[in-house]
């Protein structure tokens, strides 16, 4: 062990710098920091080009480059800007600080820098937050977080996951992984911690907080209902809703402090937590500067002022309210009140506060808001009233429930104790405004410290915790313009967790270093222990403060006189020189002033007695408990004292605000001390709220006030730089020789390294594992390195570019006497074709030459031609014009002189008129005189009388004659009338005639819906089928044919007449048939009754032997062979032959006493039932009789009329079926009848089974007669009559001969029944039949009539009755059918009802051997075994085959069985129980499976090859119940015997659901549990593994900084070089695993899918969050990793399923980081890329950092064009915000049908399982 030399170097106040002169702005820096500055570096490292930071006052350090080496105090640098500036130092400690190397800007640990300074800190914690977007960064143990004004998507679940079991340092930085140490440390070291949480306003305290509590709640989280975590989340929105409030910094600033510990159980989960809050801001209450807001409490009420449940607080616009608007700044950007008080009401309701409290609540703070808007009235100088009609006063009152007098009186007065007088004093303006004030604050303090202890109430433990972490979220340190006893009190807090911190600090450098067991010096440290003094101590600030508070006069201005007196002695205090009311303190951070005024009011805390008194007296319950109730855990009490001279000795002991602030802030450091502390530190950056927007120079102020620096300036003053061994040789093994590499001893190789480098043996140290390196050394060496490697690429250039050069010349010698060779070629060349050009030219010159002139001749010629034709045109055109208008003015004179000549021969035509008119005029009247004397005379009235008598003569004539016409007309009147009747007859006719027209149409509607019906039952009426196509044919021939004849009325009544007479015999014929039914249905009933009577006999019998044969074997003895009842009633010894349904074409007799128990009432086909009912007679073979002399007394025989009536029977029955196919060949067409005859003949069946059913039956009782007999004459010999001592042989021969009476007369009665059944259809066959004749008659004379039918119509008709009828027909035999089988099942649950009760099995009829050849025995014939694929079991074994086949199975047994063999066997036990049609059963049997295989997987749900094993069972029972459901879409690929075997009885499609989601259950537990095995595999395989030789892709650890607060050494789980290979063997073990047990191959594919995705998440989610892993060499090596998973899945056959698509994120993220990253690169990325999100995208370009200096670093502006471009690709896609992939997504899962080709019949039960109960049937 080295020896360790410790010097101790005490503690500097830090008070004697701040006096010295200021001799450059470099030092004074540091001096306000209490560091000297030291300078690491040796002057010769200032030479020209080395970059320094020089101050500045706006970016307080500015980047340069020295333009000369350093020499005479003279620096010379150029800016960045190209600027210059030339200064000189006053010595070497003045230099600028130096500039990291580019390697290491942008480190995520602050400590790792090699120079560590302010400058380095600062411009690192700008470059990652504003290049890399990084707002967290380690500084040693410090978290240091920025607030990036900007939601990230950084803090979801995936994240949280990702963090989950890492150390600090491993992943970038992040408040979780802050909080994954606390609580690792907690579990591993069982000891208490706590997370510091400091920073200014509006830096993010909170937030932090509240994202760390997220973290415990999220790892934490408890099983229990109460879900403590849940509630912690949620009181969040009240603590912030009642102490939260917006400044002009911060929009949601906490203005108080408050300490969460959450309680954790032994297993760590969360059982409770508890709150502590520190100095609430009272003064927000009644006072808000400009722009800022009140609490938001009160702005969230007013926003729900509408409410009508908030109706009664009377409130409304903020802005009405004197408390809210003082500020002028009501709305907060982004922030809706109204919903936030919704939330607020919600958190309430979560953490059991109810509607009523919360009523409560809000009735107070609508009272403290009313109690501000009272108006206070200044009366006469010296006091102040109230207005009794003050609005405000009334509410105020009615909210809190107190009288108005009072708190009127009272907000005006205070009460004056003297001795032993009480006065009353009014108060002026000022003091009645400052003590409403006082009780508006007041009220508020209380009802916060209630609402906060009420949550504590809710977050109680309810048992002892065992360990907690504590999250503390206070204030920073905080100076104005204008400070007072806030600022005072939280700078105070700050002092004392600075001195914490520092100390914390240290102890961990001390711990490092003895801990490497290396020589060091105690580190010199600032001690803030003399400003705590000051501030606490006797006689101190608070001290004098107090003491003031109890003087009856103390004032503001006496206290601060005595500060100063009593404190000048203090270094950290002084006083201004130009004030007398405040004084300076100087904090670790800066120098702060402060103003005394109200210092004394604050502390005191003073309310009125009375106003108390007054509150208390409330009507409101919770008014009424604020203030009586005694609350000790308010951290800010309030100290009630009335305002009097003389004070009781309770109310002197109160304390002051300031007291319980010490006292509080006591405790706080005590449980602080107690803990393991963490630290996290906010960081402002700007104070415009502007998103990554970093300010330096308000950085630096928090940096420094925040105790970064510190951190840096400890961790400088030691050795900052840490390497082990292994990776400094890595690294810097090209600085020697390769003879002075030890491999086996890398710390001799690291000796001899540094030996060459280093001469200053104080510049680093060689500890246990590390090498300590001071600061600076580190670049020193990189310098070196890159020194050596530009050498050695020099070199290398040098070399290659003679090669080059040689290989240039040569080439280019070469190329030139090429070229001159073939450019003299071509110029000879070019020679002669230019002189075959020029003589060509000339040729063509001449030729063109001539053909110009040629053109230009014709051209000529052509228009001159064009010239003439135009003007001759022109001519012509003229004359013909001139011709045409002197034709028309020919044809014009013609027409006018025409016109001219008419109107002259028309007007002397007029003239020549007018005078004869005018003549004849005269001459008309002339004659008219001399025609009037005419008249006049006696001869003239002779003439006219002789011309009326000859009219009277004609008028005689012509009435005799219409008389006669008149008695004619009356003649056709009548026959009119006949006529008019005979027309209302037509019209009725034609009526008539329409209606049979709509008739026929609605009949050929039906046709043809009838014709498609049987086209869609073309396969099942193939008959009818066949005479529709018939019908069809001859309808198209007929109308082909008779397409002009029309239907007639008459005929059509006519064929509508037979129609009716057609469905009255069809129904005449359906109620037949009903009743033909219903006798049938009762014959079978009655056949069954017969059938249990004779069971029942049957049991009587045998139970009665069973007694004959016990009072046997006690008479016998031992004297015969022993022979057990069971052998006397089981002869063939197959006594436990099953009774239950496996198969459908055996007989049913043989079902209950066949040895292969085919099963009774089966559904089979009619043929095997023919067969097998033949078959059960001919294998009986009749003995004849020769001996009768030996027979005994009782002697059954088959009955001889028996015989003739089945002889009888049988010819019955053959001229039955004689008649019936002469019936079916008559007709062939007629499918009613057909169908008819065939369910006649199924009739006839079922009653000649069971006929012989019943003689079967008698043959056994015959059998067990004879060997009744048997017995006792072997056992007894003659004395036979022993057995019958009682009677008993001879009541059973009675009961026998009855029995056969009884079943002889039911024979008769059947036969009877059957005489009497077969005559009736005889009848109605041959009634059938002859109307089937007339029919066809009709049909035959319809079709010949020609015109006067319409044969189309009425065959349509005919087919559409036919088909009708057959359809019927046919339901009712299906009905018939459906009817049997129900009548089949109820017979076999009565055979097993009977075999339940106790009446045994029936007996077997095998190998009856004849033992007396004088009696007439049957012989019956042993059927070969067919096995049908079912196991029989008692129900009783049912637990046991469960138990063989699930409980005790294990893996490597089943792995030797047939694939899915436990599943074949139980569906084959499932089937059984369909079989017999047993619900009960087969419900128990599928739930006792269900339950099994549950309480497997939950017992063995962490062995991987049980879960398995079960996954591929229940997906092989869950397709065989697919299979052989009976369900066509799952039988596609079955055989026709499994179709057989289809279920018959059970509809299981509620167990395939069952058996799907454990199916889904199982599939999760598999994917978890190898998840479980694959994740520690993940980042050493894909990420940390390095197969590739020679390439490196580990950046080194030394700079990647320290591991975190507590160096943890924990090694990796897998070693990286292996676990890649480790990687491949789990995946192969995967697959072999499920393979073996025969998983369906989709599944697999699907299982691999999943594990891919979640290989992929992990790595990239890894990847994301560590920059170490961002580089070139790194990304080459992923790709090289990955592709061994994809050559696997190749390998396994299963790339070309989609499984390797998953990889692709991881796939495109290597390829991202082995890109070219240019400008030119921008599209080509972007589409490369196209699995990964923009952030994702964006996140590792930030992260990329060269691994060594030759390789670029990635522009920042090419970084803003990819996002630029992405942004385009990111628009409608939300997914494009997720930062990491979601670990716990999960893919859909398919279960798709995988039929099975095994046969069931060929399953056998193995030796190795104990299944012996099962028997296969």
């Amino acid at each position: 062990m080295m020896p360790m030399v410790i010097r101790r170097v005490e503690p500097y106040s830090g008070a004697q710098h701040q006096r010295r002169p200021s001799l450059n702005p470099l030092v004074e820096r540091y001096r306000i920091l209490g560091v000297t500055l030291q300078h690491p570096c040796h002057r010769h490292y200032y030479m020209a080009g080395a970059r320094v930071w020089i101050p500045d006052s706006e970016q307080v350090w500015r980047c340069a480059e020295l333009t000369q080496d350093y020499k005479d105090r003279l620096v010379t640098v150029i800016y960045t800007d190209g600027q210059t500036n030339e200064f000189k130092v006053k010595s070497d400690e003045e230099l600028p600080p130096l500039r990291n190397p580019d390697i290491l800007i942008g480190e995520n640990d602050l400590t790792s820098l090699s120079y560590l300074h302010e400058p380095a800190v600062l411009y690192n914690l700008q470059v990652r937050f504003c290049n890399h977007n990084a707002i967290y960064t380690y500084c040693g143990i410090v978290l240091v977080a920025i607030n990036p004004y900007e939601e990230l998507p950084i803090y979801g679940p995936d994240t949280i996951g990702a963090y989950r079991g890492h150390s600090m340092g491993d992943l970038d930085p992040h408040i979780f992984a802050v909080a994954e140490e606390a609580f690792t440390q907690m579990e591993r070291d069982n000891k208490d911690q706590s997370i510091i949480v400091s920073g200014e306003s509006g830096a993010g305290k909170t937030v932090s907080a509240k994202y760390a509590m997220r973290y415990f709640a999220s790892v934490g989280g408890s099983d229990s209902e109460t879900q403590i975590e849940k509630k912690i989340l949620a009181s969040n929105p009240i603590m912030e809703a009642i102490g939260n409030a917006k400044t002009t910094r911060n929009d949601n600033s906490s203005r108080f402090g408050k300490y969460i510990e959450l309680d954790f159980t032994q297993k760590y989960n969360i059982m409770g937590a508890n709150m502590r809050t520190y100095l609430l801001e009272k003064s927000r209450v009644v006072f808000q500067a400009q722009d800022e807001r009140n609490y938001h409490i009160f702005y969230q009420l007013c926003s729900a002022s509408s409410d009508e449940k908030l109706k009664h607080l009377r409130l409304g616009h903020q802005q009405t309210f004197h408390y809210l608007n003082q500020g002028h700044s009501p709305h907060i950007d982004g922030v809706d009140d109204a919903a936030d008080f919704q939330e607020t009401r919600r958190a309430f309701m979560l953490l059991g506060i109810n509607e009523a409290a919360q009523e409560q609540i809000f009735r107070i703070l609508a009272g403290i808001l009313h109690l501000g808007n009272v108006t206070l009235e200044e009366d006469n100088g010296d006091s102040s009233t109230i207005d009794s009609k003050d609005e405000s006063l009334h509410i105020v009152a009615e909210l809190l429930g107190i009288p108005v007098e009072d708190i009127q009186k009272w907000l005006c007065h205070r009460k004056i104790v003297s001795g032993r007088e009480v006065f009353t004093k009014p108060m002026t303006y000022t003091e009645a405004t400052f003590s409403r004030d006082a009780l508006a604050k007041h009220i508020y303090a209380k009802l916060f410290d209630w609402i906060v202890s009420q949550i504590n109430k809710c977050f109680a433990a309810p048992a002892k915790p065992f360990r907690f972490i504590g999250v503390l979220d206070i204030y920073g340190f905080e100076t104005f313009v204008i400070n007072s006893f806030e600022q005072f009190c939280i700078n105070y807090a700050n002092e004392k967790l600075q001195q914490q911190f520092n100390q914390h600090v240290f102890k961990l450098e001390q711990e490092e270093y003895v801990k490497e067991q290396i020589e060091w010096e105690f580190i010199n440290f600032y001690d803030n222990q003399p400003c705590i003094d000051l501030i606490e101590s006797k006689l101190g600030i608070l001290d004098l403060l107090d003491e003031e508070c109890r003087m009856p006069k103390g004032s503001d201005q006496s206290w601060v006189e005595k500060l100063y007196d009593k404190c000048k002695k203090w270094e950290h205090f002084s006083k201004p020189r130009l004030s007398n009311t405040s004084f300076l303190i100087a904090h670790f951070a800066d120098k702060v002033g402060y103003e005394c005024a109200g210092f004394l009011e604050k502390n005191r805390d003073t309310v009125s007695e009375e106003q108390i008194n007054i509150l208390k007296s409330s009507q409101i319950n919770l008014v009424h408990a604020l203030f009586t109730e005694k609350d000790h855990r308010a951290p800010t009490k309030v100290k009630v004292l009335p305002v009097a001279p003389v004070q009781s000795k309770s109310k002197q002991m109160k304390k002051t605000v300031g007291s319980q602030f010490r006292d509080s802030l006591s405790l706080l450091m005590l449980t602080l001390n107690s803990t393991t502390p963490h630290y996290v530190r906010c960081i402002k950056p700007n104070d415009d709220k502007m998103a990554f927007t970093f300010d330096p120079t308000r950085a630096i102020q928090q940096l420094r006030a925040c105790g970064v620096l510190e951190t840096v300036r400890i961790s400088a003053a030691g050795y900052p730089s840490r390497w082990t061994y292994n990776e400094f040789s890595s690294r810097y093994r090209v600085l020697c020789n390769s003879r002075d590499i030890k491999r086996n001893d890398m710390r001799l190789t690291c000796q001899k390294i540094i030996s060459n480098m280093i001469d200053d043996e104080d510049k680093f140290k060689f500890g246990r594992t590390k090498i300590f390196f001071r600061a600076g050394q580190v670049a020193y060496m990189e310098k070196l390195r890159a020194d050596r490697l530009s050498a050695c690429g020099v070199m290398i250039q040098k070399h290659v570019r003679m090669y080059l050069h040689r290989n240039r010349f040569r080439t280019m010698r070469k190329a030139a006497i090429v070229i001159q060779k073939y450019s003299r070629g071509m110029a000879a060349r070019r020679q002669a074709h230019f002189m075959r050009q020029t003589a060509a030219a000339i040729k063509i010159q001449a030729c063109v030459r001539g053909w110009v002139k040629r053109v230009q001749y014709r051209r000529l010629v052509y228009t001159v031609t064009q010239l003439q034709a135009y003007a001759r045109g022109k001519w012509a055109r003229q004359r013909f014009e001139h011709m045409r208008r002197v034709r028309a003015a020919i044809v014009i004179q013609k027409n006018v002189r025409a016109w001219l000549t008419k109107r002259r021969y028309l007007k002397a035509m007029r003239g020549i008129i007018t005078t004869q008119g005018l003549v004849r005029c005269f001459l008309a009247r002339r004659r008219l005189k001399k025609l009037k004397i005419e008249a006049k005379s006696v001869e003239h009235q002779k003439k006219l009388n002789k011309g009326l008598e000859n009219k009277i003569i004609s008028l005689q004539q012509k009435l005799t004659e219409l008389k006669n016409e008149n008695v004619h007309i009356k003649g056709y009147k009548e026959e009119i009338t006949n006529l008019k009747g005979h027309l209302v007859e037509m019209k009725a006719t034609e009526v008539q005639l329409k209606n049979s027209i709509n008739r026929v149409n609605e009949l050929e509607a039906r046709v043809v819906k009838l014709t498609e019906e049987l086209e869609m039952e073309r396969d099942e009426k193939m008959d009818v089928l066949t005479e529709k196509e018939r019908a069809e044919k001859e309808n198209r021939e007929l109308v082909e044919r008779l397409n002009a004849e029309n239907a007639r009325l008459t005929e059509e009544l006519s064929v509508a007449q037979r129609e009716e007479s057609k469905r009255e015999a069809e129904e005449l014929l359906r109620r037949k048939f009903e009743a033909e039914k219903q006798q049938l249905f009762m014959e079978n009933a009655d056949e069954k009754l017969a059938y249990q009577r004779l069971l029942k006999e049957f049991n009587r019998l045998e139970q009665k032997n069973d007694l004959l044969e016990e009072q046997l074997a006690k008479h016998k003895g031992n004297n015969a062979h022993k022979r057990t009842a069971s052998n006397v009633s089981n002869l063939s010894g197959a006594s436990d032959a099953p009774t239950e349904l496996v198969r459908d074409d055996a007989s049913e007799f043989s079902s209950i006493i066949g040895d292969d128990d085919i099963g009774y009432g089966s559904v089979r086909s009619r043929a095997s039932e023919m067969s097998d009912s033949s078959r059960n007679l001919e294998n009986i073979e009749w003995g004849s009789p020769s001996n009768k002399a030996n027979s005994s007394e009782i002697k059954i025989q088959v009955p001889e009329k028996l015989q003739e009536l089945e002889m009888e029977n049988a010819k019955l029955k053959d001229d039955l079926n004689r008649l019936r196919k002469s019936i079916a060949d008559a007709e062939p067409q007629n499918n009613r009848v057909q169908e008819f005859m065939k369910q006649f003949e199924a009739l006839q069946d079922e009653l000649e089974r069971r006929r012989e059913e019943c003689i079967q039956l008698r043959t056994v009782l015959a059998n067990r007669a004879h060997d009744l007999r048997s017995l006792t004459q072997t056992s007894y010999g003659k004395d036979v009559d022993i057995v019958n001592e009682d009677g008993e042989l001879a009541l059973a021969y009675q009961t026998q001969k009855q029995v056969n009476r009884q079943l002889e007369e039911e024979l008769k009665a059947e036969k009877l029944r059957h005489r009497e059944t077969e005559t009736e259809y005889k009848g109605e066959l041959e009634r059938l039949r002859r109307d089937n004749e007339r029919q066809q008659k009709l049909l035959a004379q319809n079709l010949t009539k020609g015109d006067s039918s319409n044969p189309e119509t009425l065959l349509q008709s005919e087919i559409m009755r036919l088909t009708s009828e057959n359809l019927n027909l046919q339901g009712q035999v299906d009905s018939l059918t459906e009817q049997l089988k129900k009548y089949k099942r109820s017979l076999r649950a009565y055979a097993k009802k009977l075999k339940e009760a106790g009446g045994g099995d029936p007996p077997d009829l095998l190998d009856v051997a004849t033992t007396n050849e004088g009696e007439v025995l049957p012989v019956i014939r042993k059927k070969e075994r067919e096995y049908m694929g079912m196991f029989e079991y008692d129900r009783r074994e049912e637990m046991q085959i469960i138990r063989v086949l699930i409980y005790e199975l294990k893996p490597r047994v089943a792995v030797t069985f047939l694939p899915g063999l436990p599943a074949y066997i139980l569906f084959m036990c499932i089937r059984h129980t369909d079989h017999i049609n047993d619900d009960e059963k087969v419900r128990s049997l599928l739930n006792n499976i269900v339950n099994g295989v549950k309480r497997v997987i939950k017992k063995r749900h962490e062995d991987l090859d049980s879960t398995v094993l079960w996954l591929s069972n229940v997906l092989r029972l869950l397709h065989n119940l697919k299979q052989y459901s009976g369900d066509k879409a799952f039988q596609a690929e079955n055989t026709v015997k499994q179709n057989e075997q289809s279920l018959k009885n059970f509809d299981l499609s509620e167990y395939r659901q069952v058996l799907s989601d454990i199916a889904v259950w199982i599939y999760n537990g598999v994917i978890k549990l190898m998840e479980e095995k694959v994740q520690p595999l993940i980042v050493p395989s894909i990420l940390e593994h390095e197969a590739i030789a020679g390439l490196s892709g580990n950046k080194p650890g030394g700079m990647r900084g320290r591991a975190g607060s507590l160096a943890r050494e924990l090694e990796s789980p897998v070693e990286p070089q292996k676990a890649l290979d480790l990687l491949l063997k789990e995946l192969t073990q995967f697959y072999r695993t499920l393979a073996m047990f025969g998983t369906d191959p989709e599944l697999i594919t699907q299982v691999f899918r999943q594990i891919f995705y979640f290989i992929c998440a992990g790595s990239l989610n890894n990847l994301l969050l560590r920059k170490d892993m961002c580089h070139w060499s790194k990304g080459m090596q992923i790709r090289y990793n990955l592709s061994h998973l994809e050559q696997w899945t190749r390998d396994m056959r299963l790339h070309e399923s989609g499984v390797t698509d998953t990889l692709a994120p991881i796939i495109q993220a290597a390829q991202l980081l082995q890109a070219r990253k240019t400008d030119d690169d921008v599209h080509s990325i972007c589409d490369m890329c196209d699995k990964l999100t923009v952030s994702q995208i964006i996140k590792i370009l930030n992260l990329y950092t060269p691994a060594d200096e030759f390789e670029e670093r990635v522009p920042i502006t090419f970084i803003h064009k990819i996002q630029a471009k992405l942004q385009e690709r990111a628009e409608g896609e939300q997914a494009q915000a997720t930062l990491l992939m979601n670990t716990k997504f999960a893919f859909p899962v398919r279960f798709p049908f995988n039929p099975s080709s095994i046969h069931l019949e060929d399953v056998e039960l193995p030796d190795a399982l104990p299944l012996g109960m099962l028997k296969k049937v």
